[in-house]
């Protein structure tokens, strides 16, 4: 709920209040593979501290292509969370989406009349379909109607949390809109949904772990039973229990793809390094540790052979990147030569991954480590690992 000393005696948002909504809206942009600019991040300071109206600074930013849609998104959402409104219905949630993507999407506000499914990455490139067409709207509705039965007040935090997962995931899997901004849309509306419910959340949750988010609800909606893969919500259980009971599991997305490492197989919380987890993971490394002799030796020949895997590996690490990004990081100029000698050979030896893989040249593409270029950095050793960062921090390649 709103805080009343947030706000100023003329019934404004405070500073407080207005970086919290800037927070969360930069953060939630990474749940679609996007990023906001540097001039919108400086504009938005301004902002909090009184020096922009929401207006004036949007005649400020979007002198970036790459990055238009994102700051867009990002300040109609602070407008929303200013506002503190949400009408819980179908019509409430076509409005939603409308503030939302106003001025970014033709068809915002507009409920899809398409099928939709996406191939994702946390599936190793498997396609996830959403809710057939002639069954969106009565989804919808009957999604809402059973939510509204539910009594939270009078739930334990488990149950609670167990409801909340389950119609987070329901709506994100209908996919009322189209995919392009689904997570975005989801995210934006549990926001406001819990705050409509009265349920004082852990913002940085949302603000730095949007990206788990998505992961999580792809595999909260995910069966192939030919491969032994179940629906599995406990990911985004853990997410919520991170964001409402202030618990530390390790939200790293490693721990959400279908075919994880050794070592990300089990998911452990942070502020706990004796949890039985813990323990089966270093079993079964041990168990495996001639496999895991030869993936090293592997991965040391794929270095030898061409040195500019590691420097990738290392500028990409734990983030989702654009070619420029990567480009920048490297501090090289010639996209053709980064294509040949760097990206091409990594995708090739499945170091790293696309995030759009069903569409290479897909205008928001970005590139991540896979679970092999995981074990590629971590057979290079911390040692290794911080040299390249140094000389890449000092002069790129």
């Amino acid at each position: 709920m709103r805080n009343p000393a947030d706000h100023t005696p003329t019934g404004e948002p405070g500073r407080s209040e207005k970086a919290a909504a800037w927070q969360s809206a930069i953060g939630l942009q990474a749940a679609d593979g996007l990023s906001v600019s540097d001039s919108l991040r400086e504009a938005s300071k301004k902002h909090v501290s009184g020096q922009l109206t929401l207006e004036e600074l949007r005649e400020r930013i979007f002198a970036d292509p790459e990055r238009e849609e994102a700051d867009k998104v990002a300040v109609n959402t602070v407008k929303i969370l200013l506002s503190d409104t949400l009408h819980f219905s179908t019509e409430g949630l076509i409005a939603l989406h409308h503030r939302i993507f106003d001025g970014v999407y033709e068809n915002a506000g507009v409920l899809r009349d398409y099928e939709e499914y996406k191939r994702e990455w946390v599936l190793g490139g498997d396609s996830i379909s959403f809710t057939r067409l002639e069954a969106l709207q009565g989804a919808l509705e009957d999604s809402i109607a059973r939510e509204k039965d539910f009594a939270y007040e009078k739930a334990s935090s488990d149950k609670l949390i167990t409801q909340l997962s389950s119609f987070v995931a329901e709506l994100w899997h209908i996919c009322p809109f189209g995919g392009d901004g689904n997570t975005r849309f989801t995210a934006v509306f549990t926001l406001l949904y819990l705050r409509h419910l009265g349920i004082n959340i852990k913002i940085d949750t949302f603000v730095n772990d949007s990206w788990y988010f998505h992961n999580a609800l792809v595999r909260a909606n995910y069966r192939d039973l030919v491969k032994k893969i179940d629906y599995e919500p406990i990911y985004l259980e853990r997410f919520f229990r991170n964001m409402l009971l202030s618990e530390q599991w390790d939200l790293r997305n490693r721990y959400v793809h279908v075919r994880p490492a050794a070592e990300w197989s089990v998911q452990p919380k942070a502020n706990n390094k004796t949890t039985t987890g813990q323990v089966q993971v270093k079993n079964t490394a041990r168990k495996s540790k001639e496999s895991d002799k030869q993936r090293t030796s592997e991965i040391r020949e794929n270095e030898a052979e061409n040195p500019n895997l590691l420097f990738l590996a290392v500028a990409i690490g734990e983030d989702f990147l654009s070619v420029k990004e990567i480009m920048d990081k490297l501090k090289l100029k010639g996209r053709d030569n980064f294509l040949k000698l760097y990206l091409t050979p990594a995708l090739q030896r499945g170091i790293v991954a696309q995030l759009y893989p069903a569409a290479p040249r897909h205008p928001r593409q970005k590139y991540l480590l896979s679970p092999k270029g995981m074990e590629f950095l971590k057979a290079a050793g911390p040692e290794m690992v911080a040299r390249v960062e140094r000389h890449l921090t000092r002069s790129g390649i």
